[in-house]
């Protein structure tokens, strides 16, 4: 019993070693201050933090999360089907698609889905 106490005690403590001479032997990725700053999606992190950006940019990133929300609401929709009376699934069914193709022809209209 003292004997495998002590065996485990002692991979242990050669463990914590190792695991703490690591970083001395890794002395080459020393990281500067362009490596410990954060990538900002493409924007430069060290520039002028009131920079002005694409609002197309912000529309097309809203579409494609007001889209793939309602993806995924309609994704599960054959699993449900058991669970629901037959009319309420078809016409949940038909709402989702109808917002679907109404916010795809209202995006389309207004001009959000061609890139300038």
């Amino acid at each position: 019993m003292i004997m495998t106490l002590t065996f485990i005690l002692l991979i242990n403590v050669t463990l914590l070693i190792l695991i703490k001479m690591i970083p001395l032997v890794n002395l080459h990725k020393i990281l500067d201050r362009e490596k410990k700053s954060p990538f900002e999606c493409g924007f430069d992190p060290f520039s002028n933090a009131r920079m002005s950006f694409s609002i197309h940019f912000f529309s097309v990133s809203l579409m494609f999360l007001i889209f793939d929300i309602e993806i995924t609401l309609i994704l599960p929709l054959p699993l449900i089907k058991s669970n629901m009376k037959m009319a309420h699934w078809i016409l949940f069914s038909f709402f989702m698609v109808f917002v679907l193709i109404t916010g795809l022809m209202m995006e389309w209209k207004e001009g959000s889905m061609e890139w300038k």
